[in-house]
């Protein structure tokens, strides 16, 4: 964590998910379906029960399903969470600061991220993720246009856990990696964003990287996710 910064909302998944009051797993209007999206190269389902709490540890798990997209290509049932549409509704503002712990997957098509939405748009992405690039965590801010990759061989890897942070400036947007700054935009978000928090398990749909093969479950780990102001 940076300094000088308060906790002001976490979720540590020491007990199941609150589903309604704290956390939606069942729709987003970051897809145009709400429930899946056969658009940006996915093939997501959304499922609440593909996200389940065990021993401090939320895991994300997908499976093909029996049926297709709209687009021909098959579902994958998967889990996701927002803060959008929940009873709480919580929502990052300028300044704020969110980190999680997360354990990178390993599995082919597999496409973890936290990122942030609101109204269409207000885009940051804390991290995202693809195994057939190991060592690399993609970081952007679609708010104002600027995006870069962090390589890291020993800190980012399958199977690997990782702390990864971003603050949320209004002049800058800055990520973290296991506590030490990577990156820093010079953009920022301006002094009046704010947006939903979603953490989710993709799957690749095989245009810019591998589509899961097979049909074996493809997972991912989250230890916890926190905001600070």
């Amino acid at each position: 964590m940076t300094t000088g910064t308060s906790l002001i909302w976490s979720e540590e998944f020491n007990t199941p998910i609150a589903w309604g009051s704290k956390w939606v797993g069942d729709r987003t209007s970051a897809y145009r379906y709400g429930d899946h999206n056969p658009d940006d190269n996915k093939l997501d389902w959304l499922t609440p029960n593909r996200v389940i709490v065990s021993d401090g540890v939320a895991t994300f798990t997908a499976t093909p399903v029996g049926h297709a997209l709209e687009n021909g290509r098959q579902a994958w049932h998967t889990g996701l969470l927002t803060t959008e549409y929940s009873c709480e509704g919580f929502q990052v503002r300028t300044g704020d600061y969110i980190e999680t712990r997360v354990r990178l997957p390993s599995g082919t098509g597999a496409w973890p991220a936290l990122w942030t939405w609101k109204d269409g748009e207000n885009e940051i992405d804390v991290f995202e993720y693809h195994p057939d690039n190991p060592n690399l965590l993609e970081l952007s801010n679609h708010v104002n246009c600027a995006s870069t990759y962090h390589t890291d061989v020993d800190a980012v890897a399958p199977e690997k856990w990782v702390t990864i942070g971003t603050r949320c400036g209004a002049d800058s947007v800055e990520w973290y990696v296991n506590g030490e700054r990577v990156c820093s935009d010079g953009t920022g978000v301006g002094p009046d964003w704010s947006a939903y928090l979603i953490l989710n398990l993709s799957l690749s749909a095989g245009q810019y990287h591998p589509a899961p093969s097979g049909a074996v479950p493809i997972t991912f780990d989250a230890d916890y996710l926190r905001v600070y102001r």
